[in-house]
């Protein structure tokens, strides 16, 4: 009774948390509020829509495969990020000629580098800090301070795969598969979109595990029978969604504009500010699923975030700008945002040479923060101190500098962690074989 008590009333106060967006959203007066006051609501609302989504997530674990749960998880978290970057992909292909496929690109290797930089780094090293009290599993906990480790599942071992498999293909994207200049094409859409269908076609396709005991509101909603539970997670997810969908992009430019009034540019702004604020909701959910002790979790809802933003979000950016354009069309860049996604692409091996062997140390989760957050303060110096030019210039460098050093650490981890690498694989093969446990599934199953 007592976890009734309390579960209906977590509920009811993450809902009123949404109701005033829901409220202005509604009446269309979105754009009577001041830019303080739009931030404040549409904010209140992703962070109530961030639990509503986490508990819906952790819920249907009873009902269908925990990674299909937790990718579906993560589409819905990093929604957001998709409608902003298809805003700037729209505008580039109704405005041809007028840049905003840089802005496109910037914006989406902004959020891809903020998901491993941040996102990666900071959980492992929260998960870390709240072992101390909470006792998960998931941590091992060293002598030292820095010796401390998060111990990831190995059913993530297909995730590892797919990422790796895009993240080769991404090197290849600023060369042009198509007319031989720098584009997002056709090409890129079909291989980076059938790896997340393939992907989420072999995850759907494993076993219903024995759920984790949940605590709260997920262990209240799944007393529920299976008639009513279904409805109220379907629910959960359906108004989460909404509520994100239609509150981060005001959330964004909200900030943006704030930070545009404070003197930061505008091209800084769309790269970090406004996949920062998008990619919130993704962070308050790990961070919540970490706070419940569920690291093991917390982990695979980051990592499948970063499959589907590395391949649905780069391969329907070309979708979205030849509709704005009326047809066919590669969304083109420029030399700069070349640069980026390549050190977006070697970020993300040096990230998979260190989850390689299922574990990620505190030392390891401080090298890439620190490299993260070095690059991006570097590259905001050179904008403030240089003419525009030399700024582009100076930048350039400085991102193909990060590229090689992330290769060089990521290369040096792989020849290390060759066995590992192999495991991986192994891993994989069975689950592309459906054998969630390792062992031969039978033919008549």
């Amino acid at each position: 009774m007592a976890n009734a008590r309390y579960s209906i009333g977590s509920l009811a106060v993450a809902a009123l948390f949404t109701l005033p967006w829901v409220g202005v959203w509604a009446t269309g007066s979105v754009d009577t509020l001041s830019t303080v006051l739009q931030v404040l609501v549409a904010g209140s609302a992703v962070l109530g829509a961030s639990f509503l989504l986490a508990w819906g997530a952790e819920t249907a674990e009873k009902d269908v495969p925990r990674a299909f749960a937790l990718a579906v998880l993560a589409v819905l978290a990093v929604a957001p990020e998709y409608a902003v970057d298809a805003l700037y992909a729209y505008q580039a292909g109704a405005n041809p000629g007028s840049g905003g496929g840089d802005l496109a690109v910037a914006n989406m290797t902004g959020a891809n580098r903020i998901l491993i930089g941040l996102g990666w780094s900071g959980i492992a090293l929260f998960s870390i800090y709240k072992a101390r009290s909470s006792g998960d599993t998931a941590v091992d906990r060293g002598d030292g301070f820095l010796s401390s480790a998060v111990k990831l599942d190995e059913s993530i071992a297909t995730e590892i795969l797919f990422l790796t498999a895009a993240t080769v293909w991404a090197f290849l994207v600023p060369f042009g598969m198509l007319g031989g200049g720098r584009g997002i094409d056709i090409v890129d859409m079909l291989v980076l979109v059938g790896l997340y269908v393939t992907y989420i076609f072999v995850i759907i396709r494993g076993d219903i595990e024995e759920s984790e005991a949940h605590v709260g509101v997920p262990a209240y909603l799944q007393g529920f029978g299976r008639q009513l539970r279904i409805p109220i997670v379907l629910g959960l997810f359906v108004y989460s969604g909404f509520l994100i969908f239609t509150a981060v992009e005001p959330f964004a430019h909200g900030l943006e504009a704030i930070g545009v009034s404070y003197g930061i540019p505008e091209f800084f702004m769309v790269q970090w500010f406004a996949p920062l604020a998008s990619e919130s909701p993704e962070l308050i959910v790990t961070a919540y699923l970490v706070n419940k002790a569920r690291t093991t979790a917390s982990f695979n809802a980051l990592i499948s975030s970063k499959l589907n933003q590395w391949t649905l979000l780069i391969g329907t950016l070309v979708v979205v700008y030849s509709i704005a354009l009326g047809q066919y069309g590669a969304l083109p860049f420029g030399e700069k945002q070349a640069a980026e996604i390549w050190l977006t692409a070697a970020q993300s091996f040096f990230a998979l040479s260190i989850l390689i062997n299922f574990r990620i140390s505190m030392t390891e989760a401080v090298v890439l923060l620190v490299l993260f957050l070095s690059q991006v303060i570097g590259e905001f110096v050179l904008i403030r101190t240089m003419t525009e030019a030399a700024a582009e210039s100076a930048s350039i460098t400085l991102l193909l500098a990060f590229t090689t050093l992330y290769m060089v650490l990521g290369l040096g981890l792989f020849a290390r962690r060759f066995d590992d690498a192999k495991r991986v694989a192994s891993l994989s093969r069975r689950q592309f074989r459906g054998t969630a446990d390792g062992s031969e599934v039978r033919a008549d199953d």
